[in-house]
């Protein structure tokens, strides 16, 4: 496969190909993202104290046909910005036209919804809003000072959705003998765990403004201070007893005190951590000291990266250590399809 090796390792097949085949598609929908997306929904049950289910999984597929129509609106909302900075890009080279661009976002969008209804009513009413998030960005905040704030309420939502979706048993360590709590209950614990993920998507955003000119090392330093704050929120397990009454009551029967954090799910919860810090913190180093277009787009493509990690510590510190492990494993097929297929 001929054609020229991007900043971040990936390669670039070029306006050679005439055809919308499969590889343009793949480039448009930027396919290996969408492994930083299943974490979304898993470290979001874990956040509301409820073990994954099956509509866990719907809103897995609600939050892929999402994010993939908020890619294919990007690429059809900057084509004319495209063909000046990125001709390659598969919309300005021909290879996909814009109608078919606009088409999948619409009926990506579609499906995406659909599914979030197949999950519930509460799923529905977090879907709802991160589509016309997902639109509004793409469509007129994007080069607006709201538009990082915009990337990450989106994010944000998408861990709620997970959160609002799954109705399983309750997580075991966190709310032993106590009835899953609803819709609205779940969205409510899961909201400091949406707002760390939200608070690195929108370090990655600000950073990402700039990838195509570079010149500014504030973006990427403020980036790196924000992954440090992150790592030591992450390390710290949040598991407590449920605040119902007759949780606290057996409780205080036990122990006058809480019980300790288990600490394998502690060193756990650190390990993953560590792993975040080390995914994003040294691409966003490099751009500081010379914040040069390739090394920000690097650093981009390390935050992007460094999603899954995250993911993974939120699920560990909320107690549901296997399907952090699970989650981790997304980032080594996420690194090795973005050798192909660039993230950004």
């Amino acid at each position: 496969m001929s054609g020229r090796t991007d900043t971040d390792g990936s390669v670039d097949t070029g306006p050679t190909q005439g055809a919308a085949g499969v590889g343009a598609w793949a480039e448009l929908l930027r396919l290996p993202a969408l492994f930083t997306v299943p974490g979304d929904a898993f470290a979001g049950a874990a956040a509301a104290g409820v073990r994954a289910d099956s509509r866990t999984l719907l809103a897995i597929c609600s939050s892929l046909c999402l994010y993939e129509a908020g890619m294919a609106l990007n690429d059809w909302a900057d084509r004319a910005e495209d063909a000046a900075e990125r001709p390659h890009r598969p919309l300005p080279s021909g290879r996909i036209r814009p109608a078919a661009a606009l088409t999948a976002a619409c009926a990506l969008t579609g499906a995406g919804l659909s599914l979030a209804a197949c999950a519930g009513r509460p799923a529905l009413a977090v879907a709802v809003p991160l589509a016309a998030t997902v639109w509004a960005y793409d469509l007129a905040l994007k080069h607006t000072p709201a538009g990082p704030f915009a990337m990450a309420t989106a994010r944000g939502l998408d861990l709620l959705l997970g959160a609002a979706a799954t109705t399983g048993t309750n997580v075991k360590g966190r709310t032993r003998g106590t009835t899953p709590p609803a819709g609205t209950g779940r969205m409510r614990r899961a909201l400091p765990s949406a707002a760390l993920l939200g608070t690195h998507t929108l370090a990655v955003t600000t950073v990402s403004r700039r990838e195509t000119v570079g010149g500014s090392p504030l973006a990427p330093l403020g980036a790196l201070a924000t992954t440090a704050v992150l790592t030591r929120l992450l390390a710290h397990p949040t598991c407590k007893p449920n605040g119902s009454p007759g949780a606290i009551q057996a409780t205080r029967h036990r122990s006058l005190k809480p019980p300790a954090p288990d600490t394998l799910r502690t060193a756990l919860a650190a390990a993953l951590a560590a792993s975040y810090a080390a995914t994003a913190a040294r691409p966003y180093l490099h751009a500081t000291l010379n914040p040069s277009p390739p090394l920000t787009q690097r650093a981009v493509g390390g935050g992007i990266r460094a999603t899954i990690p995250l993911q993974s510590a939120l699920t560990a510190r909320s107690g549901a250590s296997v399907t952090a492990l699970l989650t981790a494993t997304l980032a080594p097929l996420a690194a090795r399809f973005a050798k192909k297929v660039s993230v950004t």
